[in-house]
């Protein structure tokens, strides 16, 4: 599923061609996804300016002129792509999907299509139907009940040593739990977890009350740094991911630990084996030899 820097990834990708630009209308192809599209989605997604693009957490969030926000997340295998003529002056400098000189054919898994005014085409394809979207008042949209829990962003002035440590503070499950928890900081997934808790050298088998404070405080810069480097890379791309162009993103290839279960430790001087451990039906991997 994607992590924080997918979807902000996704995100600064589809900007340049949709904020400020009239959704001239919206074909949805279907009922809805993980749950039902709301009433009228359609007439509602027609004829509005888009007129900001955030992300909160894992969703995307698009405040509209009608004064409704437009919530999307991607599930395990939704895409937003762009398609567009690159040679439209409207559209130069956007990324538009890869090989595409113009809109392709719609796909079986095309559901929801929005049409710019300025030529750009967004296409929401999900071939597993895990994603969602839902429309919210903006004023009220923070309430909603999928945003409403969530802790602070961890690239935000919100996320600081003091509210992770004292998130940590007598609490007996793992760090590892403890860190995926979107209470305590919105937006980590299993990859930057395990890749936040080598560059802490920190177990992830480790009980989250019981690791030094100054240890739980010098993993804020670290969850910032992991976050901006995948970020910067365009992501990961296991399975599913594209970023809005088509493009692959590449932090795959820059894991220390995830997903290397049997290779040696890039760590100088380590000599320890990446090793795997369930928790919670996860798969965590870590080095036994220099995370502690």
């Amino acid at each position: 599923m994607p992590e924080l820097p997918e979807v902000e990834t996704v995100r600064r990708g589809l900007a340049p061609v949709m904020e400020g630009v009239v959704i001239t209308h919206t074909d949805v192809n279907r009922d809805g996804l993980r749950w039902p599209f709301p009433q009228g989605m359609a007439a509602r997604l027609s004829g509005v300016t888009v007129e900001r693009l955030r992300r909160r957490s894992k969703y995307i969030l698009a405040d509209l002129s009608s004064g409704e926000t437009l919530l999307v997340h991607l599930g395990m295998s939704g895409r937003m792509l762009i398609s567009g003529d690159p040679a439209n002056p409207a559209l130069e400098g956007a990324k538009t999907a890869q090989f595409v000189h113009d809109h392709p054919p719609t796909q079986k898994h095309d559901h929801v299509v929005f049409h710019m005014a300025n030529g750009a085409r967004i296409t929401f394809n999900d071939p597993r139907r895990f994603g969602a979207m839902d429309l919210l008042e903006t004023a009220t949209a923070a309430d909603h009940k999928l945003l409403a829990v969530l802790g602070p962003e961890p690239l935000s002035n919100d996320f600081h040593d003091s509210i992770l440590v004292n998130a940590f503070e007598g609490r007996n499950t793992p760090v590892k739990s403890a860190l995926l928890d979107q209470r305590i900081v919105a937006g980590l997934g299993n990859i930057y977890v395990c890749e936040v808790l080598f560059r802490a050298r920190i177990s992830p088998k480790r009980k989250a009350g019981r690791i030094a404070a100054s240890r739980v405080a010098a993993m804020v810069p670290i969850i910032r740094t992991v976050l901006e480097d995948a970020i910067e890379a365009g992501g990961s791309s296991l399975k599913d991911f594209r970023q809005a162009d088509g493009e692959l993103g590449y932090f795959q290839h820059s894991f220390d630990v995830y997903g290397r279960e049997g290779a040696p430790c890039r760590r100088d001087g380590c000599g320890g084996t990446i090793a795997r451990v369930v928790q919670s039906g996860r798969s965590s991997f870590y080095c036994p030899a220099c995370q502690r």
